[in-house]
């Protein structure tokens, strides 16, 4: 199963839908909060070139945001990319 990265803030209602549905399918995270470090929230901005969270990466694959998970998933098309 490859890393799965999610970048987040505290009281983000799409962060959190983004992390109940990756927990719903048994996937480990890392969930970087970008709330109070400018230093991390810059890097999220170089690295996805977004400036919203979530922002997630499946290995080196950058998904986008909480809608483009979903719609992963609603084309079944996430079980696969977690799997590789």
């Amino acid at each position: 199963m490859p890393n799965v990265t999610i970048y987040t803030t505290p009281y983000c209602p799409y962060c959190t839908m983004a992390k109940q549905l990756l927990t719903s399918k048994a996937v480990a995270f890392e969930e970087i909060d970008v709330s109070r470090d400018a230093a991390k929230r810059e890097a999220l901005i170089r690295k996805s070139g977004q400036r919203t969270v979530p922002q997630i990466w499946i290995g080196e694959r950058h998904v986008g945001g909480c809608d483009d998970l979903y719609a992963l998933d609603s084309a079944g098309q996430l079980d696969p990319l977690l799997a590789t």
